[in-house]
């Protein structure tokens, strides 16, 4: 029995090698002591037999065990461990077994003794740590921890940290934590831990068991043999919640069993929490000193996740919460809508309208959660969680009586116009306007009505004289501090736009842009930045739509839009200006990525996918590019053909095509060979400037300029310096009559 209490356990076959953390380990030689600290199934005991067999210093190891309380057993244990790995004297030996032996005043004296001997370092880990309850033996261990000798390491793993004075040894520099984050495994160690257990998990199943047992060794061993089940099909998605059998009877064995039952209530009914605070507990489950006992349940590693440096804020691990929440629905069902309506009272009174959002659903309370819903969804928009807020109008309780909810039909209408998804778009608008009139909006308008006419704006249904008349109509009803305010300029100017009316289109559009901005709706002021940006260039006024297309780039960047199908046409702007000024990397950056974008725009806001997808293809025939412009200009046509009446917009197709086709007669020279370095080089032929002094502008040496110069002209079909030029305005690569960018001429747009 002693005999496998002091050895160290082999290193099982299969397991994964935790390089990382040993290395660490191996490496540490300054700090005395390690104290690796987290719940069951984080694979402890796994990590320091790797450390043991790969460290070149002597390992002596004690698994502890209820006996080692008394102090005496514990040093026993501890001088047989240390005798495996180093001599032993006799006088130790000796006064171990001595009866009634004095710990303090004999046994421990000359262990310590017999430890600061040796100069040879060594590694003494005391596995279980956390079964040590009694002061005697604790004091045993601090004693050995302040005399543990240079080079050497005192190791102790446990569930919880024992009742040492962990705080003064980390204040003092003297111990290196382990805790969970750093035990979890990566996705990497995941997929070596899944195909050990004889399974080949795909990437993207991988990822969502990492997600679902945040990296716990654990509960992906338990996943890989619910995926060995029988009862496991094939084609059935992969799934591992706190509901598996084996997931649920290994946490209620190791980490529920033995829990006092005032614990374990408190862990049931606070459960329904994505997110814990003491006064939200207290609050929630009408009690008192749930801080307290947070603080405690955190210090016992139980599947409890701080949020913040403070001790203030905790959730629960994922399977561990959902165990929770089925033990709950279990044995007190009746007790999860009052539960979750004190919840969102709590959070509404905090002001925290979308933490309140889950348990006003979770309670069934519609009313509220359409408020809710109402009054932080365009905010939340802004931000740049779109996807949050149409998987709350897929999960909103009263879907299936969108009527009686106006003002989130109307936002689902929103969304999923700018989500590119037409026909969702269209089903909430009409159930926006078949509600019955009355309801009053969080903005303070009377009905929906100035909402819904914004939307039908948008949509722009009936063409751009309706258009216009619809936010006209929205703008004299709605508040100038609502969020649809801006949304209803913008959507004025661009009807302005299509009518033909440029000039106060552009100051419509400025308003927007201002409107947007005191609001914090970044999505619409890229939009109108956008629009501003292709008006100015339609006017040639190139400069101010270069400003007007950087101001909206640096935006998208900087709100984190850039995955946003809306950015599209901002970025296509963007990339032609870039063109223009021949930053060929980024502007052909932003070309890509509006064209990314611009497949999930879809059709919904009909005006603003045809003017995207004519801003892409002008960027094409600023690079002479007549086949890609052409496929925008396919997709244009496509689109009129089902929405006519969009004023201007049909003209400027037809323009365009000619434009397309007038490239093709003269050749389309993506095509020619031209290299982006010399496409960057050709502005600056024109110039005074030697190729020596061109090389210092671009960073090359006059070599690689004169060898980039003869290519050009191979490729343009002329034997100097002039005549490319001269070729090159004839076919538009550079326009000689704009003023010099980077000391050269500009790139037509």
């Amino acid at each position: 029995m002693i005999d496998s209490k002091v050895r160290v356990p082999a290193v099982p076959e299969a397991c994964v090698s935790r390089v990382g953390l040993v290395n660490r380990l191996r490496t540490t030689t300054a700090t005395p002591i390690v104290l690796i600290a987290g719940p069951a199934g984080y694979g402890k005991t796994t990590l320091l037999a790797q450390w043991a067999a790969r460290d070149e210093r002597s390992a002596a190891w004690v698994t502890i065990d209820e006996r080692d309380n008394d102090p005496l057993v514990l040093v026993r244990h501890i001088a047989v461990a240390l005798g495996g790995a180093r001599p032993v004297p006799q006088y130790l030996l000796e006064a171990l077994g001595t009866p009634g032996a004095s710990v303090w005043a004999r046994v421990l004296p000359r262990l310590v003794a017999t430890i600061e001997a040796d100069p040879s370092p060594f590694i003494l880990i005391l596995d279980c740590a956390d079964r040590l309850h009694e002061r005697d033996a604790l004091d045993v261990v601090e004693t050995l921890s302040e005399h543990v000798p240079e080079g050497s390491v005192l190791a102790l793993a446990a569930r919880t940290a024992p009742a040492l004075p962990i705080g003064r040894m980390r204040a003092s520099g003297r111990v290196l934590e382990i805790e969970p984050d750093a035990l979890a495994l990566s996705r990497r160690e995941a997929t070596l831990l899944l195909r050990g257990a004889g399974v080949d998990p795909s990437v993207d199943e991988v990822r969502y068991l990492v997600e679902q047992t945040e990296g716990w060794p654990a509960g992906l061993v338990l996943a890989a043999r619910c995926m060995q089940r029988s009862s496991q099909r094939l084609e059935e998605p992969l799934e591992l919640a706190g509901d598996d059998r084996y997931v649920a009877d290994y946490i209620r064995a190791e980490h529920l069993a033995d829990l006092a039952p005032e614990t374990l209530t408190f862990l049931r009914r606070s459960a329904i929490l994505t997110r814990m605070s003491g006064p939200l507990c207290d609050a929630v489950l009408e009690t008192s000193g749930s801080g307290r006992r947070l603080r405690a349940i955190d210090r016992s590693n139980l599947f409890v996740v701080p949020l913040d440096g403070s001790g203030k804020w905790y959730r629960y691990h994922h399977l561990f919460r959902d165990v929770l929440l089925q033990e709950l629905e279990d044995t007190e069902a009746e007790r999860i809508p009052q539960l979750n309506e004190r919840a969102a009272d709590w959070f509404e009174a905090h002001g925290d309208m979308e933490a309140a959002l889950d348990p006003a659903t979770a309670a069934g309370d519609v009313e509220r959660v359409a408020r809710i819903l109402s009054s932080i969804a365009l905010p939340v928009v802004s931000s740049g969680r779109a996807g949050s807020v149409e998987q709350w109008l897929e999960d909103f309780p009263g879907r299936a009586d969108l009527e009686r909810y106006p003002g989130v039909a109307t936002l689902g209408a929103w969304v999923y116009a700018v989500r590119g998804n037409s026909e969702e778009a269209h089903q909430w608008l009409r159930a926006a306007e078949a509600a019955e009139p009355g309801a009053v909006m969080p903005d303070g308008c009377v009905s929906a009505r100035p909402w819904t006419a914004v939307v039908r704006a948008a949509l722009c249904s009936q063409g751009a004289e309706q258009m216009l008349a619809d936010a006209e109509s929205a703008l004299a009803d709605l508040p100038a501090d609502s969020r649809w305010y801006p949304i209803a300029l913008l959507l004025r100017g661009a009807a302005l736009t299509l009518l033909g009316e440029i000039e106060e289109a552009d100051v419509v559009l400025a308003d927007a842009v201002r409107a947007a901005g005191w609001a914090g709706a970044a999505d619409v002021q890229i939009i109108a930045l956008g629009e501003r940006a292709m008006l100015a260039a339609a006017c040639g006024d190139h400069v101010t739509a270069e400003t007007l297309a950087e101001e909206g780039r640096e935006l998208v960047y900087q709100a984190g839009l850039e995955a946003y199908a809306t950015s599209a046409a901002e970025l296509a702007a963007a990339a032609r200006a870039g063109l223009r000024r021949c930053r060929w990397d980024q502007a052909r950056a932003d070309l890509g990525a509006a064209e990314r974008l611009t497949s999930d725009l879809g059709d919904a806001l009909p005006w603003f996918a045809v003017q995207t997808r004519m801003e892409l293809a002008r960027a094409h025939l600023t690079l002479r590019d007549a086949d890609g412009a052409g496929v925008h200009l396919d997709e244009v046509m496509e689109i009129l053909g089902r929405h006519p009446q969009l004023g201007l917009l049909e003209r400027q197709a037809d323009a365009l095509r000619d434009e397309i086709a007038s490239t093709r007669e003269v050749g389309d020279f993506t095509g020619s060979g031209l290299t982006a370095a010399e496409l960057r080089l050709l502005p600056l032929l024109a110039t005074h400037l030697s190729f020596r002094e061109i090389g210092e502008r671009l960073f090359v040496s006059r070599n690689t300029i004169k060898t980039q110069a003869i290519s050009v002209y191979r490729k343009l079909g002329v034997s100097n310096r002039s005549a490319a030029i001269e070729r090159a305005a004839e076919i538009g690569l550079v326009d000689p009559a704009a003023p010099a960018a980077a000391g050269g001429l500009v790139v037509t747009a």
